[in-house]
């Protein structure tokens, strides 16, 4: 069967799909909120290259629509995104981060339409997490993520769940533009991204997860064969722009986490077969609990995390001999969470710098704080050209 006929297959079965299974009853739950974010951000260091700023603001607006009939087993979610962004044009852009039809019916559980997946247990970085698109242009931790289009159908099993996904369409990853911070010396061309697929975005990707705990032990077995979520950046020396190259991937993922009375030990390692190249990345480390710090209403975690990339110093290895230490603060008499870390290169000694920090002002107010800083950037190191972008940024969230 061709993709293009199995493509309008599963098109067409999403809606017959469930109406076979699922029978609604009258009685509906409808919950509704909004998010209505203002933030201001600051560049410490001038901009390196033309036509960037030093500062500027965005406005961020994110609803959420949920409605639950049967008993709860069967839940319709809507979160719309739309953010405006007065740097930079490509920063200013709107999103379904979910729209689908979640229906359980004893061991099983389906679910069809654009999907919100995450998968992972590491801090510093999600090696195995491979069904949403990065949204680039959110944020340099790539945690944001465009919605998917797909079906799946999981099956409960003794401690664990066991799913299949099938993905019809491709999402393209954003990235800054021209007047964006935070890029390369050249903004990729997302313009003329290209394929190495014939049916491009309709090329339809599958996945398949097995996740189970056992004991203090949580284990994910997980495979992708699909387009690749992390494009190759390509040179062109005519127009000498860079852009991105989808390739095809076949991922095997395992994500490990043991979870003590003070200590997590955690793991995530991937094999990507490609059709010109193989690799293989690992990230793991732990965190160590210390309740009641200073004799207060304080928790802090210490984080420690091991990154290593069989691909060397590339551009598309950001991580490929780096360590990433860190705490994390949980002010529980003022609502407050704080995350302070930092990666450090083995190889070549470049140094970046994260703080993260939420604070509930009100019922419907919060603030969040972050800061990004780069030191002594190598040359050589994926984040040279990022060198003179250290920022600090301030979001007022109001909830309705």
């Amino acid at each position: 069967m061709g993709f293009k006929r199995k493509l309008v297959l599963c098109r067409l079965s999403a809606p017959i799909f469930f109406s076979f299974f699922v029978q609604v009853d009258s009685a509906v739950a409808l919950d509704t909120s909004m998010n209505l974010g203002l933030a201001f951000r600051e560049y410490t260091q001038p901009a390196i290259f033309a036509n960037q700023s030093d500062d500027g603001f965005s406005l961020r607006v994110q609803g959420e629509l949920r409605e639950k009939w049967n008993e709860d087993s069967t839940v319709l979610t809507f979160l719309p995104f739309y953010r405006y962004d007065d740097l930079d044009e490509e920063r200013s852009h709107g999103d379904i981060r979910q729209f689908d039809l979640v229906h359980s019916s004893g061991d099983w559980e389906y679910q069809v339409g654009i999907g919100k997946v995450f998968w992972g247990v590491t801090e510093s970085a999600h090696l195995v997490d491979v069904i949403n698109q990065t949204d680039g242009v959110e944020s340099l931790d790539g945690e944001d993520k465009l919605g998917q289009p797909m079906v799946k159908v999981g099956r409960f099993i003794d401690g664990g769940l066991i799913s299949l996904y099938v993905m019809p369409y491709f999402r393209e990853r954003t990235f800054p533009g021209e007047e964006g911070r935070l890029r390369f010396f050249s903004p990729i061309d997302t313009n003329s991204a290209q394929y190495e697929s014939s049916q491009k975005e309709q090329h339809i990707d599958y996945a398949l997860r097995m996740q189970k705990g056992i004991e203090s032990v949580d284990i994910g077995l997980s495979y992708f064969d699909g387009t690749s979520r992390a494009p190759t950046i390509v040179f062109d020396e005519t127009s000498a722009r860079l852009f991105p190259y989808y390739k095809q991937v076949e991922q095997t993922g395992v994500d490990v986490q043991y979870t003590g009375e003070k200590w997590v030990w955690k793991l995530e390692a991937i094999y990507r077969e490609y059709l010109d190249a193989n690799y293989h990345a690992q990230v793991g480390g732990f965190e160590y609990t210390i309740p009641g710090f200073l004799e207060a209403n304080i928790e802090l975690g210490l984080i420690a995390e091991y990154h290593h990339d069989s691909r060397g110093d590339i551009l598309d290895a950001p991580f490929q001999n780096d360590i990433f230490l860190g705490s994390r603060w949980l002010l529980n008499d003022v609502d407050a969470e704080c995350l302070i870390g930092g990666f450090s290169d083995l190889n070549n000694g470049s140094n970046s710098f994260l703080v993260e920090f939420t604070l509930r002002l009100s019922n419907h107010v919060q603030l969040n704080v972050e800061a990004q800083a780069f030191s002594n950037v190598d040359r050589n190191d994926s984040f040279y050209d990022f060198r003179n972008d250290d920022f600090i940024e301030a979001e007022f969230n109001y909830f309705f």
